[in-house]
């Protein structure tokens, strides 16, 4: 990659995941997680994301696919899923009776916080194509081989369906009035 081609992706890369994070700031203060939103994926600017980012920036997908294509595997998805709660990825552990790797209840809260990440991501790499059933139809697309614990997965979709549904107006308030009354999803 030449020198102006990287600061060039570098540039552009910044202003993707910076896009990204303010709108899943807003998402999470619209649900009422405020705290999470001021901290959601500041590992993304660490050198190990970033640097990937800029090496592997296409504009319309994460780098990260990018990443897994020329190597078999992401480094920088390693490191992310393993510093963000937000991610079902990061809730899988050894389970003592089964002797494999099985997936964890993900707590109410960062399933909130995923929800507001996957809206956003979809508002970032759609653009003008975006539907309040972008989400749901990109959720769906990956459920075949996803490694994540049948309540989370009922909690989520139950999100993505009610903004495809109902709007992002009435899914919010829903997720606010759930969140403060202590009700489960």
């Amino acid at each position: 990659m030449k020198v102006k081609d990287f600061f060039l992706s570098a540039r552009n890369h910044f202003k993707t995941i910076t896009r990204h994070r303010h709108l899943v700031m807003k998402n999470c203060f619209r649900a009422g997680i405020f705290f999470q939103g001021c901290f959601h994926d500041l590992s993304k600017y660490s050198p190990t994301e970033f640097i990937a980012g800029i090496l592997h920036y296409q504009g319309n997908r994460s780098p990260n696919e990018g990443e897994r294509e020329d190597y078999g595997f992401s480094r920088a998805w390693m490191h992310h899923k393993g510093r963000n709660k937000h991610h079902f990825e990061y809730w899988t552990d050894y389970s003592l009776e089964t002797k494999e790797m099985s997936a964890v209840r993900m707590p109410v809260r960062y399933v909130i916080e995923m929800f507001c990440d996957r809206v956003a991501a979809s508002k970032v790499y759609m653009g003008e194509r975006y539907t309040n059933r972008s989400p749901l139809d990109y959720y769906k697309r990956g459920t075949v081989n996803r490694m994540i614990h049948p309540e989370t997965a009922k909690q989520i979709e139950k999100l993505l369906t009610m903004l495809a549904e109902q709007g992002e107006k009435k899914t919010f308030r829903y997720i606010r009035r759930v969140r403060f009354l202590g009700k489960k999803l």
